[in-house]
């Protein structure tokens, strides 16, 4: 799984990587089925956390969310990247 964190208009610190790298260990059990996980962190007024992910049988799904602070809006966007996980998970089992 290629994981790629870019940070647009502010310098992500240590901390900020660690914790959205602790969050993706969540969806370690996916790992096999994920091809590339691409993370867009922005700050404008404020933060937003973007995620692609690109499934290895060619789907990939984006998901965005927004807060005032960094921490919430990763904890919000790893929430529903998770079930959207699960949900392709169980797609892929009903095609076998």
């Amino acid at each position: 799984m290629n994981t790629e964190i870019k940070a647009v208009h502010f310098t992500l610190r240590d901390d900020a990587k660690e914790y959205l790298e602790k969050k993706i260990e969540r969806i370690h059990n996916a790992e096999n089925m994920i091809v590339d996980l691409l993370f867009t962190l922005t700050k404008d007024k404020e933060f937003s956390a973007e995620v692609t992910v690109n499934f290895r049988w060619g789907v990939s799904i984006h998901q965005k969310e927004t807060d005032t602070e960094l921490t919430p809006a990763i904890d919000k966007l790893m929430d529903k990247l998770d079930a959207k996980i699960s949900k392709e998970k169980e797609k892929v089992k009903e095609r076998r």
